[in-house]
């Protein structure tokens, strides 16, 4: 018999196609048919005993449309037209389905392969693998698909379900639906170590601890029962324990009916702890064993069913075999867990504590989701530089996991130490450069998804003495600033490849110099922050310099940095989200004072003059004032004496302390020698060494800083 073959749906997404071949699936005008008996009543025609997929249509009401339930494995599923679809399910999973048939209708995208139970008009269910797809074009609403799961299709469908997420949470429950096909509650309960990530060997004693970390289906339990994310009691925790470890040796155990039950719980605190209601129940505890010797014991699996159906042995084997083949995954989200939790930490353990008297620093950090790898290679740092400027750096390494987080953590720790060693922004950079191009060892980073090559770096140094920004950037974007009239702009930096880039594309790298008035705050951030596949780049940076624009000069800075991020980050991150906003505030005018002198002998005298008399104004202690007179002398003498070119004094009155710096044109580094009672040189810094809870050098365009600082 000629037919005319439909043509293919235009769509170019494949649930398109799939949904349409299964619209012709279905009939278009289907006659009523009388409600055919059980399956174990019924005669299957010939020809069509193995058929086992059936599909219904529904509205945007989530009603049935059509359907074509004609196998023999669906009789006894009632889905006459115009009836609700959830009238099919069981109670406690109306909730959940009727969440994700919505989901599919606003978003379009499909829920595909869930394990879910149906209800026959007799009271007893089918297990069916359930998708959810879009109704293909022109139809509108939702086309669902079932398949009727046979055993060993079943087992294949659950492990491979259960395998698609790293999350220990979500391959728990995923575990604990797929176990709802034997039974009427299934619930998972993994060892307290094992839920933490932590390292689980052998049959240490005192480590009975259980959790629950699944059960379904999802519905209001007894008042006591054990629900997820609660420790199983103790005494419960211990019983369930031994009762899979007889003889040393992980067992599945069954507990036909709840006499069996209240013999092995006994109290009747376990008992609301573990039993799911009042009504007569049997249970089967299967423990989640990973391979090894000894043999190690992640949890106990439960399934729960009336006690007027009794586990037969075949359904013992199969429960059996699901739970072995799916306890790598727990343990492969167990070791996911646990360096995720370690990359967490070591990213808390960078980002900024607290700004200070002339700063105030707020930060976020939010990690991409765990299904993507778990967290990576942002950074943000903040710290105060001992001569009192602050160093603000933010840098992104190329992909995610232990590996990224690891050179994201050297990179920061190294920059610190190069920024407090008076390092300028652009010699920071160089060095990073080399250090990224020594120890980046591309196959194997790549391999473990990761590659500190092309990693991108921005340092920001603010002066609140001369309300500066100094500024130098390696590939990364562009930092926002808002001026305190509220204007933002992008700061306009010298384009430059990323840290590691082949020698012939390197350039130096520029210094590039702002004005910060007090009040100014300013935004560094990673591309998680801005990028979006639905708009450019650009327009992505606009709209965070809009978002920061509106932050109230009253607002307070880490809950306007929420905000920035809750404004800008997509619901579901690809990548992770960084942001550190500053708020530059600065010295007062009054509270500090520049000279600058001829470099001739009597520099030292003016020089111990103009700080007593602002000392004296200031109400300086008379040690204090002594000690900051004696320090200035001997820094302006040995300016003198080694240097060339005018000698630069600047005092500063901090919130702790008073903080001398001495400028002059040479590049020789003071160093504090041990010398000899009697000797003439080098005598000078060991009194600044004395003087002071601190000193050091910084350097600059012209020559050097020495600066020191002395407790009020």
């Amino acid at each position: 018999m000629d037919s005319t073959p439909s043509p293919t749906p235009s769509s170019s997404s494949p649930f398109d196609m799939v949904s349409s071949a299964l619209g012709r699936y279905v009939p278009q005008a289907p006659a009523e048919r009388a409600a055919r008996p059980h399956p174990a009543q019924d005669l299957p025609e010939s020809g069509r005993q193995d058929r086992i997929l059936g599909v219904v249509n529904l509205d945007k009401d989530l009603r049935v449309i059509r359907r074509n339930l004609d196998a023999p494995v669906f009789a006894g599923l009632d889905a006459a037209p115009g009836s609700p679809f959830v009238g099919l399910l069981p109670p406690g999973d109306v909730p959940t389905v009727t969440r994700r048939l919505r989901q599919v209708l606003e978003t379009g995208e499909a829920h595909v392969a869930r394990i879910q139970r149906l209800r026959r008009d007799d009271g007893s269910e089918l297990v069916v693998s359930l998708s959810i797809l879009p109704a293909a074009a022109p139809q509108e609403g939702l086309t669902v698909s079932l398949i009727a799961m046979a055993t060993r299709l079943h087992l294949y469908a659950a492990e491979t379900a259960i395998g698609t997420s790293l999350d220990i949470g979500e391959t728990a429950q995923s575990l604990a639906e797929s176990l709802l096909a034997w039974g009427d509650v299934a619930a998972v309960d993994l060892d307290f170590t094992v839920w933490t990530g932590e390292g689980v060997t052998g049959q240490a004693q005192g480590r009975i601890r259980l959790r629950r970390a699944a059960l379904v289906p999802d519905r209001v339990w007894p008042e006591g029962y054990v629900t997820p994310g609660d420790d199983l009691p103790s005494d419960a925790s211990r019983l369930l324990a031994q009762a899979v470890r007889r003889d040393d040796t992980p067992q599945t155990i069954v507990m036909p009916d709840r006499k069996a039950v209240e013999r092995v719980l006994g109290s009747p605190r376990v008992m609301r702890a573990l039993v799911p209601g009042d009504r007569s129940a049997g249970v089967a505890c299967i423990p989640l064993v990973l391979d090894g010797s000894p043999p190690v014991v992640l949890g106990v699996a439960e399934v729960w069913r009336r006690a007027d159906s009794p586990f037969r042995d075949s359904e013992l084997f199969d429960l059996q075999e699901l739970v072995a083949r799916t306890a790598h995954h727990v343990d492969l989200a167990r070791q996911h867990q646990r360096e995720h939790k370690q990359v967490l930490a070591l990213q808390r353990r960078l980002l900024p504590r607290a700004g200070g008297d002339t700063i105030e620093i707020a930060s976020v950090y939010q990690p991409a989701t765990p299904d993507s790898a778990g967290v990576g290679g942002d950074w943000v740092n903040s710290f105060p530089l001992p001569d009192g400027r602050t160093a603000l750096v933010v840098g992104d390494v190329v992909g995610h996991g232990l590996g990224a987080a690891a050179t994201m953590g050297q990179l920061s720790m190294e920059a610190r130490a190069l920024l407090s060693a008076g390092l300028a922004p652009d010699e920071v950079l160089e060095r990073l450069d080399e250090t990224v191009t020594l120890l980046d060892d591309a196959d194997s980073g790549l391999a473990a998804g990761y590659s500190a090559l092309g990693s991108t770096c921005c340092i920001a140094l603010y002066d609140p003495v001369s309300h500066s920004l100094a500024l130098s950037s390696a590939g990364h974007l562009p930092p926002v600033l808002v001026s305190p009239d509220g204007r933002a702009s992008t700061l306009a930096v010298r384009p430059h490849p990323g840290l590691g880039a082949e020698f012939a594309l390197r350039e130096p790298f520029a210094v590039h110099t702002f004005d910060v008035p007090p009040g100014s705050l300013l935004a560094l951030y990673t591309d998680g922050l801005v990028e979006d596949p639905s708009v450019s780049i650009d327009e992505g940076i606009g709209m965070l310099a809009d978002a920061v624009s509106a932050v109230h000069p009253w607002d307070g800075l880490q809950q306007a940095a929420r905000h920035v991020v809750a404004t800008l980050a997509p619901l579901r991150e690809r990548d992770d989200v960084t942001l550190l906003l500053a708020r530059m505030i600065g010295y007062r005018r009054g509270d500090t004072a520049t000279w600058r002198l001829p470099a001739r002998r009597d520099a030292p005298a003016r020089a111990r003059a103009h700080v007593r008399a602002l000392l004296l104004r200031w109400g300086a202690r008379d040690g204090t004032r002594d000690n900051a007179v004696l320090l200035t002398s001997e820094l302006v003498t040995n300016a003198v004496r080694f240097a060339t070119g005018p000698v630069t004094v600047r005092l500063i009155r901090s919130g702790h302390g008073l903080l001398v710096e001495v400028g002059d044109t040479g590049n020789g580094r003071p160093r504090l020698s041990r010398g000899g009672l009697f000797d003439d040189a080098g005598r000078g810094l060991h009194v600044v060494h004395k003087l002071t809870s601190r000193w050091g050098v910084r350097w600059t365009d012209a020559g050097k800083v020495v600066w020191a600082e002395v407790v009020r």
